[in-house]
């Protein structure tokens, strides 16, 4: 029952919920909606349920009341007030409840209480209970615990894209948006964040009771709170305060991070106001630190969450770490605009604040980062990950068709996050960057505080420039893959006569990708770049004709091009002649990529080739990419009897560059990919030396993660000292990271009987709550050391994939997925996903998607490792 105290502040926030709505009602779109159909009720929000309720529901408000007990075990009893304008039908009102009808207590509609009808996860409101016009129900549940990560002593909501309804009953689809009021009891000791400021508190007993103010209209995906025993800090930049919360101890951690983490977002926050010519649209900013967080961020209005190992750093940061920090608080920082102040209509289109989130972060970070290479950061930033999936069997449009929210998970992945981005900069390319911009401000303006479509932005973007963007659109947008080029170049007395580039699709197929970017012909004493305007099959180079022959050619030389690229095989002995850093970068992806297709290189003389390279590469971000793709050829494309030999060259390669390196960074890099390959006896004795006296090799820092991380490798090589794991537990002092060591350990076990046991574990949801720590322990489980004994983990893996679909966040499922199957390069690994997938042909077609491309490594390397001559 609502106490008197709860019943004054309902009827007063709601009063001002109502005053506020019949305000905002303006901001909504008005865009035409389909025509709606009468709805089934069935599980999941279907996209018919959507239209219908966009169709009869406005106006909607939502004033809610959780009550928190100190400890996870005990439930969560909470009240909700809903208020919202109903269009008369002979429907009854779904609310969505992913949860237990033993969960629903008491529901009234305009004050009068009804019987719970709850069928396939909704809240049945009959018409007749109902009034055109404003109507009021009121629900007394216990909250629902799937998406509140509850810990001993914190908790935080997630609840992309369709969760608001596993914590409590709402309409949970992005275009009802609503106006949120909040009130939070919980422990004496604890504080609380939410979308609102807080506007007052009262204590009594062990218990306190924080209410926070009425927000803007959110969607309910973007609604948040969190709550528990942190380290609060304010700052104020730029006349506003910011609060952040954070459970971090590290001293030195704090100390360095703390300034960067504030100014980065105010630096952000003036960019994008300035870029969009509009205000910071909401009435707070703060965010807040979690352990472990599922994602590197999530854009909550005024209450960003963020994962904290991604903010905190230390003397030991490289600068890719660094640059990541800014760019993930850019792209955060961005969403307030591009996805919170305009959404898109359905989840179809989740692609669209993604694209724009990365794309302006990329820009922030252009201009905050001190000597940055925009170029180079974006090259490495998104066309590695977006090949990554692009190239598999299982790829996917950036657009893709969505009939339920519950499948809207599958959505998310390497191609919104990555390949769009990549889209965004041909479009601004071709359009230019004022015009873009022009039209960018336009669809903030008009849709602010609403939701728009794809093709809402398309048609202001057309107004814009007199390209064909319908047809740029189609191949770009609503198709999978990437194009395959190659060339012809002809001479006559050492002077290029003709020069032709042609594209097809990958898969063989007459596609074209409209598109722009650059080819440099290399000369003993300089380069000449040249455009390629890529807006037919084969276009030819006029440009180049008369122009010396080069003494090789780099295809994409600018990082700005899609596709695989052909190799001249000139370049090979001249990689160290490139001056170039994007060109060098642009080079490796594309000697990586042809490499994959078992064309123009074998592993055996990339691996090579990046030995020699890597006393020579100059900048970080490059080295970086190198040591990466070199560790991958290591571990999936080396057969395990060539294994020790090629270690024993790259260890020797590896040190020696890191002992002449002068650069704490670069050395850093080198220390940690040195760690990922260490085979021979000696290398690990090396290692285990420096994680015991703890004493880091000249120049590198070491932080208590690095010494985690030693520590991890060296006992997956089941290093002697059976004491190691438990040394390396009692040194650590911050209780999260203890928490997830303690987790890991059974993963990391030298007994096989109790690897098994812990892998058991995982089929009981209650052991995956936490993700992060699930999908790091896999990694070392199925490490390809432990192949041999973990191949028996596949197919039960694979069977739980459904049900990790359904219980885990987003991202979850294709952790899941490339944590298990990405070592493995043998075919009987192979075999077993092929064997899966022919067993269930009705499989899940989205999460065959991930199969597919969790499981591209295995099958190339398995190809090229034991099925070619």
């Amino acid at each position: 029952m609502l106490s008197i105290l709860d019943r004054i502040h309902t009827l007063a926030l709601l009063a001002g919920l109502l005053s506020m709505l019949l305000m905002s009602s303006n901001g909504f779109s008005q865009s035409k909606q389909p025509v709606a159909v009468k709805p089934v009720v069935e599980t999941g929000v279907s996209k018919a349920l959507a239209v219908h309720r966009k169709q009869t529901i406005s106006k909607l408000a939502y004033a809610l009341h959780f009550t928190i007990p100190a400890r996870k075990d005990q439930p969560i009893a909470a009240t909700e007030t809903i208020l919202f304008n109903w269009k008369s039908n002979n429907q009854p009102v779904q609310l969505d409840f992913k949860e237990q009808r033993t969960q629903l207590k008491r529901i009234t509609v305009n004050r009068v209480a009804m019987p719970i009808e709850f069928v396939n996860e909704h809240v049945l409101i009959p018409a007749n209970r109902l009034t055109a016009g404003v109507n009021q129900v009121m629900i007394e549940f216990t909250a629902g615990n799937l998406s509140l990560n509850r810990n001993d002593d914190f908790l935080y909501t997630l609840l992309v894209p369709d969760r608001a309804r596993t914590v409590f009953p709402c309409f949970d689809q992005p275009d009802l948006k609503a106006s949120f009021q909040v009130t939070l009891t919980i422990p004496a000791s604890w504080q609380a964040m939410t979308n609102t400021a807080l506007l007052e508190t009262s204590k009594s007993g062990d218990q306190q009771t924080w209410r926070f103010g009425i927000s803007e209209p959110i969607s309910t995906y973007l609604f948040s709170f969190a709550a528990g025993r942190f380290h609060s800090v304010t700052r104020q930049h730029n006349g506003r305060p910011m609060h952040f919360f954070h459970r971090e101890t590290d001293s030195t951690k704090i100390r360095l991070s703390l300034d960067p983490i504030f100014a980065t977002h105010a630096d952000a926050l003036t960019f994008l106001e300035d870029y969009t010519q509009i205000k910071y649209p909401f009435s707070k900013f703060d965010f807040v630190a979690i352990p472990d967080f599922q994602y590197g961020g999530m854009e909550h209005i005024g209450a960003i969450q963020y994962r904290a190992a991604s903010l905190f750093l230390d003397h030991g940061a490289t600068r890719d770490q660094t640059l990541g920090r800014a760019t993930l608080i850019a792209h955060e920082t961005a969403h307030m605009w591009f996805g919170d102040l305009v959404t898109m209509r359905w989840f179809d289109d989740v692609w669209m604040k993604e694209v724009f989130a990365n794309f302006m972060a990329d820009k922030i970070t252009q201009v905050s980062v001190p000597d940055g290479n925009y170029d180079l950061e974006f090259l490495l930033a998104h066309f590695p990950a977006a090949y990554d999936v692009d190239r598999t069997q299982g790829a996917n449009p950036i657009g893709q068709p969505l009939a339920n929210l519950q499948e809207a998970g599958t959505l998310y992945g390497g191609i919104i996050y990555h390949k769009a981005p990549i889209m965004m900069r041909q479009l601004e390319r071709l359009m230019g960057k004022d015009s873009l911009r022009t039209g960018l401000r336009e669809y903030l303006r008009q849709y602010a505080y609403g939701n728009a479509s794809w093709p809402d932005l398309i048609r202001i973007l057309d107004a814009h420039t007199p390209a064909d963007l319908l047809s740029w659109n189609r191949v770009w947008v609503n198709e999978t893959g990437r194009p395959r080029f190659t060339y012809q170049l002809e001479a006559a007395n050492q002077h290029i006569t003709q020069f032709s580039v042609s594209q097809q699709g990958e898969d063989g197929s007459a596609r074209q990708w409209p598109q722009l970017f650059e080819v440099a012909l290399i000369y003993a004493d300089h380069v000449d770049e040249l455009t390629v305007n890529m807006n037919q099959p084969t276009v030819s180079l006029k440009e180049a004709v008369g122009k010396p022959e080069p003494l090789y050619i780099v295809f994409n030389s600018s990082g700005q091009g899609y596709g695989l690229f052909p190799l001249d095989e000139r370049l090979f002995p001249k990689l160290t002649t490139l001056k170039n850093p994007v060109t060098r970068a642009s080079a490796y992806i594309s000697l990586y990529e042809n490499m994959l297709t078992g064309t123009s290189v074998t592993p055996a003389q990339l691996a090579t080739l990046y030995q020699q390279q890597l006393a020579h590469e100059p900048e970080e971000l490059n080295l970086r990419l190198l040591t990466n793709q070199l560790t991958d050829i290591f571990w999936r494309f080396t057969r395990p009897a060539q294994r020790s030999a090629l270690a024993r060259t790259l260890e020797d390669t590896l040190w020696n560059r890191l002992q002449q390196e002068p650069l704490a960074g670069k050395k850093k890099l080198l220390f940690q990919s040195y760690q990922r390959i260490a085979l021979s006896t000696d290398a690990q004795q090396r290692l285990y030396r420096i994680w015991k006296n703890q004493q880091a090799p000249a120049g590198v820092t070491l932080t208590e993660d690095d010494y985690t991380a030693l520590a991890l490798a060296l006992a997956v090589r089941d290093y002697p000292d059976q004491t190691l794991l438990q040394q390396q537990l009692s040194r650590i002092k911050n209780p999260d990271r203890r928490k997830r060591l303690q987790f890991m350990l059974p993963a990391l076990s030298g007994t096989v009987q109790e690897r098994d046991a812990f892998f058991a574990s995982l089929a009981n949801v209650a052991n995956r709550e936490r993700e992060a720590y699930v999908t790091a322990a896999l990694g070392y489980l199925h490490h390809p050391l432990r192949a041999e004994t973990a191949a028996k983990y596949l197919k039960p893996s694979l069977d739980l994939l459904e049900e990790i679909q359904r219980t885990g966040d987003i991202f979850f499922p294709e952790s899941w997925l490339r944590s298990t199957l990405g070592s493995y390069q043998t075919p009987e690994a192979v075999a077993v996903v092929r064997t899966f997938l022919a067993e269930h042909p009705t499989f899940n077609p989205r999460l065959k998607a991930k199969l597919l491309q969790a499981a591209d490594g295995p099958i190339r390397a398995a190809s090229l490792l034991y099925q070619r001559p």
